[in-house]
């Protein structure tokens, strides 16, 4: 009886495997080839670096590899909607920054939306400033505004767009105090940074982030933050300088919309765990970047309020129909 017993029983364990639910079998198949990482922006800017760092703790995770491709223009939208008509199989995700991500289909007719897209997470949210070369003879945001006053469209102002988180500030600007000024659009932060390094233009709209690693060369004036950044404490927000301007631009990762369920927990998991590693925080501080996680349900809930805020400006100036 016993022996029939033991029987059974071994029967019973080797069964059950086959009724239970398989994450770890499904983790350990998945990923099982490299994933492609589109960056959509130049190699060397913000979203890259932000993007490299996560790379290395990946990598820790004892998966399978990133390989970077760069889709750089039109504010990030050729990048973006990259990711968004890849094939939903867990091998294509992306980084995307907020608000490009939304503007550009809103007004340039991108050929994505942001509901083309499965959230994994927001990892930066980026306070935007003003900046000027270290031999400017700008030395605070008023004086810059006084010679845009004083010269209409004198003023070169550099911006990574159009439909950027940048040309959305300069619009603020414009819709609140008047700014009157040229504004000249590159590819990237790193092509923004070397045009205002080389005398291209006399300021740059850009973010923390953009202007740590070019600090020395730099002098930034204000940044647009409810409060001081910790990256630069004696830098002012431009509220306290008397313009009520708030922008930041978020970082984040997407995948295209129809992903397996089981693989973008996966991801969410995979890069929640990064996220959280202090050494993968430290590492952040020590490039600029400014660390804000928020897990996919929270960012896309995020990009969706964005929309309606970023929609009422580009209708205000004529960029986009009611």
């Amino acid at each position: 009886m016993f022996r029939r017993f033991g029987q059974s029983l071994a029967t019973l364990v080797a069964f059950i495997p086959l009724l239970l639910p398989a994450p770890a079998a499904f983790a350990a198949s998945y990923p099982d080839q490299p994933i492609s990482m589109i960056i959509a922006f130049t190699a060397g800017g913000s979203s890259d670096v932000q993007a490299r760092i996560m790379q290395k703790y990946w990598n820790k995770l004892d998966t399978e590899p990133w390989v970077f491709v760069y889709k750089a223009g039109a504010g990030g939208a050729i990048g973006f909607g990259e990711i968004a008509h890849s094939e939903p199989d867990g091998y294509t995700i992306g980084g995307v920054n907020v608000p490009h991500m939304v503007l550009q289909p809103l007004a340039q007719g991108a050929q994505y939306s942001i509901d083309d897209f499965d959230y994994i997470c927001q990892v930066v949210n980026d306070p935007q400033v003003v900046a000027v070369r270290k031999d400017s003879p700008f030395k605070t945001v008023k004086e810059v505004f006084d010679y845009a006053t004083a010269h209409p469209n004198k003023l070169k102002i550099g911006l990574v767009g159009p439909m950027s988180g940048h040309h959305l500030m300069y619009l603020e600007f414009k819709a609140k105090y008047g700014l009157k000024a040229c504004e000249v659009m590159y590819k990237g932060a790193a092509d923004q940074n070397a045009a205002l390094l080389g005398g291209e233009v006399d300021v740059i709209f850009g973010n923390v982030n953009d202007v740590m690693r070019s600090l020395e060369m730099m002098r930034v004036l204000a940044v647009a933050a409810d409060n001081p950044t910790d990256f630069l404490p004696n830098v002012p927000t431009l509220r306290s300088c008397g313009y009520d301007i708030v922008s930041d631009i978020r970082r984040g990762f997407v995948a295209p919309k129809g992903l397996d369920p089981a693989k973008l927990a996966f991801l969410r998991e995979a890069f929640r765990k990064i996220a959280l590693n202090p050494q993968y925080q430290a590492e952040m501080r020590k490039a600029g970047q400014p660390i804000e996680y928020l897990p996919g349900e929270q960012f896309q809930a995020y990009v969706r309020k964005q929309l309606d805020i970023d929609k009422a400006l580009l209708v205000q100036f004529g960029l986009l129909k009611k």
